[in-house]
């Protein structure tokens, strides 16, 4: 992405569509039904809402070329972060009580980012150049980081005492929620200023070469990303309903609920991280699929837990034996990956395995 560009004309019109979808909604006091008005009304919400996630993951990137590396890959990250937070308090907290779709959106991100993103990322990379380069240092720090964070949220609570079943008491998620900030924090820290070598690699798409903006012009995306993250969040209760009566009416796990929520958060990130491996910038690749799953646990949990708490609603977080199974797989299978330095396709497709492993579980437990 060249920071000179033109803005497409869908990172304007999609922002300006979802909040005059919302204030029609708000309006006329829409109530969705499982109706064909209401049909075309769930198609015309989700054609809405992914454009202007992508449009506010274009605004973002536009202020990212500014920022530079790592600062732009983090602005992605939080960006994503706070979609992904507001869809998730708005079904779990909503009229009809979902105390594990924090779990389940947590836990499918990880997959989805540890096996679907990186065992894509990886495959193509090696496809095209046969072996690609990376940061053994920063990609350590992340897998360190990432692996603490979700023992002790999606695990742990399967094996305390104080609350019966898989799930934190109020004293305990207060504790790991703290916890979890903190350690967030203080590598966010490592990658922006102490460490920030860890996580730049020569083929970085965001140099102090490249022109910059005009200001106006970055005044424009900033008031952009804005207005895209804060129509994301208004719509959001819509579109529970309308992931309620999808897996309602098509009969599926309720776990997919989490799924949807976590691969539409993900979309946007995940082309760019794609794009950055056929660019043969492997390292941007990690920092946006290692980077999102950090933040996901980092920030996600303990804004959650906070809502759930204020409102007295369940938040429950252990995972079932198969996907610690599945947890514990990949940890191991990521340490292998990036333990050398250099990937391969047979690493990409290993990772495409165990995520393909994960969909077919949530249909087939």
């Amino acid at each position: 992405m060249s920071a000179v560009n033109a803005t497409p004309r869908s990172a304007v019109v999609f922002p300006a569509l979802a909040v005059v979808l919302f204030a029609l909604v708000t309006a006329t006091h829409y109530e969705f039904a499982p109706t064909l008005g209401g049909l075309v009304f769930a198609s015309g919400l989700l054609i809405v809402l992914f454009g202007t996630v992508f449009a506010a993951v274009h605004h973002a990137e536009v202020i990212a070329h500014e920022l530079g590396e790592p600062y732009g890959t983090l602005l992605l990250t939080l960006a994503v972060t706070v979609i992904e937070v507001a869809l998730i308090a708005t079904i779990m907290l909503g009229d009809k009580s979902v105390p594990t779709l924090a779990r389940d959106t947590v836990f499918a991100v990880v997959m989805i980012v540890c096996n679907g993103l990186v065992g894509i990322c990886v495959f193509i990379g090696g496809l095209r150049y046969r072996e690609q380069d990376f940061q053994v240092s920063g990609a350590n720090l992340y897998l360190s980081v990432l692996f603490t964070l979700a023992t002790i949220t999606l695990v742990l609570p399967n094996f305390t005492l104080t609350e019966t079943g898989p799930v934190y008491s109020a004293a305990q998620l207060g504790f790991v929620s703290v916890v979890t900030i903190l350690l967030y924090a203080v590598f966010l820290y490592t990658q922006t200023t102490r460490h920030r070598d860890y996580f730049v690699s020569g083929a970085s798409a965001f140099t102090d070469h490249d022109p910059k903006l005009p200001p106006r012009m970055l005044a424009f995306s900033i008031g952009l990303l804005l207005v895209a993250l804060l129509s994301v969040v208004l719509l959001a209760k819509k579109f529970s309903l309308v992931v309620d009566a999808g897996v309602a009416a098509t009969g599926a796990p309720p776990a997919l609920a989490g799924v949807l929520v976590a691969a539409l958060i993900l979309l946007p990130e995940s082309v760019a991280a794609i794009s950055a491996a056929r660019a043969n910038d492997l390292q941007r690749s990690i920092n946006l699929a290692l980077g999102s799953s950090l933040a996901t646990i980092g920030l996600t949990i303990p804004a959650v837990g906070l809502a759930g708490y204020a409102l007295d609603k369940p938040l429950v977080l252990g995972l079932n034996p198969p996907g610690m199974a599945l947890l514990i797989l990949t940890f191991v299978l990521s340490m292998l990956t990036f333990g050398t330095g250099r990937t391969n396709v047979l690493f990409g497709l290993v990772h495409m395995v165990v995520f393909a492993v994960f969909v077919f579980l949530l249909f087939v437990p």
